[in-house]
């Protein structure tokens, strides 16, 4: 089968899978119920901080906190993408269609990750937009799309979320475990991350600055964190890890029995 086959069937596969439109649908209520709660605490908080927090406020980051919650539910979505098959079977006639396995692997990580791509920019406008107006009423500062490094965040989150996305992809090959790939995903970009602080020092300043996800979330900022990794260097370090994974899921996918 021809590479579009494959790439046609892997898209019919996921528009058919009620836990990707469920999942779409989720991600695209919390991004506009989120964003609005996110953003009015943040506007909240505006009235109560001092004039030093005052000049270093971000309204576009404070709107697009939501990623936080949204690039689980894709690193969830995209464990399921391969996952669902082997629970139900259908990984056997799949790869019967398709013979060469790096050929089926690389059209499932192609669809979804298109798919994924166009939800994240989704949600992360979704989350903008709705969240602006909740802290202009509250007084607080809020901006446009139009305003320096504002677009560039918006991207940036939308970017974040589909690189998760993604990882679930090769999680879910490597694990070939719903459960197993789900918790790999949660622990890599909630568990960590929300211990790192924790952590004693100098291991904690290095795995805050370095740590894939956390250096990646400055790429959702107009005002970086005081000597965070730039943005675009933290998006290469979690582009790394999830090209480290998809390779090894690869290899992984081509030997093992089904």
């Amino acid at each position: 089968m021809s590479l579009t086959g494959v790439l046609a069937g892997e898209w019919t596969k996921v528009r058919s899978l009620r836990s990707m439109a469920y999942g779409a649908l989720l991600a695209l209520a919390m991004g506009a119920g989120f964003g609005m709660l996110t953003s009015y605490a943040a506007g909240r908080d505006y009235a109560r901080s001092s004039a030093e927090a005052r000049a270093s406020f971000d309204p576009a980051a404070s709107s697009l906190r939501v990623y936080l919650s949204i690039q689980l539910v894709l690193g969830i979505l995209g464990v399921l993408t391969i996952t669902s098959e082997y629970a139900s079977g259908t990984i056997r006639a799949s790869l019967g269609a398709v013979p060469r396995r790096s050929r089926l692997l690389a059209a499932k990580v192609a669809v979804f990750t298109a798919g994924a791509l166009v939800l994240g920019q989704l949600v992360a406008l979704l989350a903008f937009l709705v969240g602006q107006p909740v802290m202009a009423a509250q007084g607080a500062p809020s901006t446009t799309l139009g305003a320096p490094g504002v677009l560039l965040a918006v991207v940036g989150a939308g970017l974040v979320m589909t690189a998760v996305g993604v990882l679930g992809v090769a999680l879910g090959v490597l694990t070939r475990s719903t459960a197993a790939g789900l918790i790999t995903v949660a622990v890599l970009t909630v568990l960590v991350p929300s211990f790192i602080p924790a952590l004693p020092e100098p291991l904690s300043s290095v795995l805050g600055r370095y740590w894939p996800t956390t250096a990646a979330a400055q790429l959702t900022k107009v005002v970086p964190d005081a000597g965070a990794l730039d943005g675009w260097a933290g998006l290469g370090l979690l582009a790394a890890l999830v090209s480290a994974a998809l390779a090894a899921a690869f290899v992984v996918f081509g030997r093992r029995d089904v």
